[in-house]
Formats: structure tokens, C-alpha cells, sequence
């Protein structure tokens, strides 16, 4: 039942098209499968996907995206996340290790040891901006 309840959650992020929280998964997995699964639960693996690299928390959204490249098997640059502030529209992005080096560098220098290199930039998509004109 768990590895049917982590597929099920990594399909509700992936089919998502942009980020999703916790009891949106909960809701979209009730209404499809006739199995409820717990609120702890979906959080349980999430952060279990989270730690497999199969899925980024958007921290500043508090909602989960699936990565991108999760079906490549080669490395990749750092991901990084533009959010639409209107749509809350979610694209990842890549920043090449060297400048992510240089980030840290800067970090460093003010006596900071960084945790973990994602940013999450709020933006707003072509589409909400043409909207809002």
C-alpha cells in the first residue's frame, strides 16, 4: 500500500502542472481512488520524495513540484523555481554549478554555510502580465 500511495502522490505532483499542496494531493487522490489516504501520510511521503530528489518543496508557496528531469539519468545543474505571484504558474529552471558556486562564495563571506542552493523567485508569466495590462 505504501509504494501504491507514493506513486499515487508522485502522479498528483507531476500531473499538477505547476505546485501543489499537501491536502490538494489528498483531495485529488480521494476523488480518483476509492482508498483515503491520511493527511500525515501524504506529508510522510512527500518528504520521503523530497529526500529522493523526486519532488522540490517550494518553501515560499508551501506547495510540491515534481522535478523535471526526473525520468533522466545523467546530472544536472541546480534547480531553481520561477513562480507567477498571479497564477502561481511554477517552471523549473537550471543555474550552472559555477555560478551556484559563486552564490555560495558570497554566502561564505558572511560567515552563512548554505543549506540548500534552491531559489525560488516570484515572477509573473507572460499570460497574467499581458491579463494585468
Amino acid at each position: 500500500l505504501l509504494i501504491i500511495n507514493r506513486k499515487n502522490i508522485l502522479e498528483v505532483t507531476r500531473g499538477a502542472g505547476g505546485g501543489v499542496g499537501a491536502y490538494e494531493i489528498q483531495e485529488k487522490i480521494k476523488k480518483k481512488k476509492s482508498e483515503p489516504i491520511g493527511k500525515m501520510s501524504v506529508y510522510r511521503i512527500l518528504y520521503f520524495l523530497e529526500e529522493e530528489e523526486l519532488v522540490h518543496k517550494l518553501k515560499l508557496a508551501n506547495k510540491y513540484i515534481a522535478c523535471s528531469h526526473i525520468s533522466c539519468s545523467h546530472s544536472h545543474s541546480v534547480p531553481q523555481f520561477l513562480i507567477c505571484k498571479e497564477c502561481n504558474e511554477v517552471s523549473e529552471i537550471s543555474i550552472d554549478i559555477d555560478t551556484m558556486k559563486k552564490i555560495q562564495k558570497k554566502v561564505e563571506d558572511e560567515n552563512y554555510h548554505l543549506v540548500k542552493p534552491q531559489l525560488e523567485m516570484h515572477c509573473i508569466c507572460n499570460i497574467c502580465d499581458q491579463l494585468n495590462k
